[in-house]
């Protein structure tokens, strides 16, 4: 024998490499300021950007704004481009379960390896960024620049015909908005994180608004009269007009099916018949519409009819983990993101629209940040019972916090405290099975709370 090592315990040792590697630029990462903490600047990441060359440069973007909806609607973009047969670079967060689901390649998560060396090309150049804004008081770059640094360095690397990219937040000072976009792309805007937007819409829509750029073109979802008004302003003053839903674009007809809903949309360029969509809730349906808007004006200026088979596929295969999702059944346990209260309106929309349970229960964990007491309030009506827990965020609201705020809303005898997710989620289980079939299970709050949901039930994919 020889005594060298055969090739199965080579990919071993290197696999174990990979993970370590990977533990250590994660835990390095997370060291920074995080995501709900951040440091409004273009300045860091724009200056990572130029000693890189300006990778976000090298490839057309789609970037998508707004207040909820974003990543479903990203998502959408993204698999009818690819159906297209467009090479593909999708960047949407936070993620579920692993931080290499925020920057996606052809609709995989970019593997570790790729991932790695990325993150090592701008590694020097972060840390020259970091030394020169500490020279001036400044802070390091934050969790979420360095990440979109990553990204844009994969994406030109790999390379790609199209990158579709969600905003982390806001707009015009957000990481991702060193990209000039093709489309600019408007979800429903509402009231969230006012501590960094602002305190009213007309505020948010400016913010969210600094996404257009000269050249682009906009679509937007439906808007209060407020929002719509700044955003045309915002729009003619890049030199183009945005495309509305309900005036360019519209859904023509929309049906509860097996598995999701069937539409008929009128798009930019003409009618599209028969499209499922395997997401549940009418506000699935609208981000469809938008979606396909978005492709439309991004392949042809919205001027043309797009091949209805290939849109028909591409929102066929589309998914949105984590989003009024089926985890399991018997009984039925869904979870939802839902984290604010427009957020909430819409779960609460789509569970009277999509689902016919006899009877539900719902596990809420919201975290400290956010309108809970509003979150609780909108889905009263659609929860029998409720079970206030906490997730391992430390971000979360106490649970008895919590349950106190929830039998103000619903009564005592609806409210129970748990303070734990795993015991809720076993106790909830347990009340949806009394009194026989038809029980079902809510899981929402945060997107912490139905991560956590989808890893106690075995559901990892992101």
């Amino acid at each position: 024998m020889s005594g060298r090592p055969d090739s199965a315990q080579r990919d071993a040792e290197r696999k174990l490499e990979i993970r370590k590697r990977m533990r250590e630029i994660e835990l390095s990462i997370m060291m920074r300021a995080p995501e709900h903490d951040l440091e409004p600047s273009l300045d860091r990441v724009a200056a990572v950007m130029d000693l890189l060359g300006d990778p976000q440069h090298a490839f057309p973007v789609i970037h998508v704004t707004g207040t909820n909806g974003k990543t479903s609607t990203t998502r959408m973009i993204e698999r009818m481009l690819r159906e297209m047969g467009l090479s593909t670079g999708r960047f949407t967060s936070p993620h579920l379960h692993n931080i290499r689901e925020r920057i996606a390649l052809n609709g995989d998560p970019i593997d570790a390896e790729r991932f790695i060396a990325s993150y090592d090309d701008v590694l020097p150049f972060i840390e020259m960024v970091d030394a020169s804004s500490a020279a001036e008081g400044g802070p390091q770059m934050t969790y979420f620049e360095v990440l979109v640094a990553v990204a844009y360095a994969a994406f030109a690397d790999a390379p790609i015909d199209v990158a579709v990219v969600e905003v982390g937040m806001g707009g015009s000072w957000d990481a991702t908005n060193v990209v000039n976009a093709t489309v600019a792309v408007v979800t429903p805007i509402a009231l969230d994180h006012e501590r960094f937007l602002g305190h009213s819409l007309e505020a948010i829509a400016t913010e969210k608004g600094g996404i257009f750029k000269a050249g682009c073109l906009v679509v937007s979802a439906a808007q209060e009269p407020e929002v719509a008004e700044i955003l045309i302003a915002l729009a003619h003053g890049v030199g183009t007009t945005p495309a509305f839903e309900g005036n360019q674009f519209a859904i023509l007809r929309r049906e509860v099916a097996v598995g999701g809903q069937q539409l008929a949309v009128r798009g930019l360029g003409g009618v599209y018949e028969d499209i499922f969509l395997p997401l549940h809730g009418p506000h699935q349906g609208h981000n469809a519409a938008l979606a396909l808007a978005a492709v439309e004006a991004f392949i042809g200026g919205g001027e043309h009819r797009l091949d209805v088979d290939v849109i028909r596929a591409g929102l066929a295969g589309a998914t949105s983990p984590g989003r009024l999702e089926v985890v399991r059944r018997s009984p039925t346990v869904l979870v939802d993101a839902a984290h604010n209260p427009a957020g909430a309106l819409a779960l609460r929309a789509a569970l009277e629209d999509s689902f016919n349970f006899a009877k539900i229960v719902g596990v809420v964990a919201i975290l400290e940040d956010k309108n809970a007491s509003m979150i609780l309030e909108i889905l009263e009506p659609v929860l029998n019972d409720i079970i206030v827990s906490r997730t391992t965020s430390p971000r979360a609201i106490n649970p008895e916090s919590l349950g106190q705020l929830a039998i103000d809303i619903y009564g005592e005898s609806r409210v129970t405290v748990v303070d734990n997710l795993p015991d809720a989620l076993d106790l909830a289980a347990e009340m949806a099975d009394e009194g026989g079939f038809g029980g079902g299970v809510l899981a929402t709050g945060s997107i912490t709370t139905a991560a956590e949901i989808r890893m106690l039930l075995g559901v990892t994919d992101g």
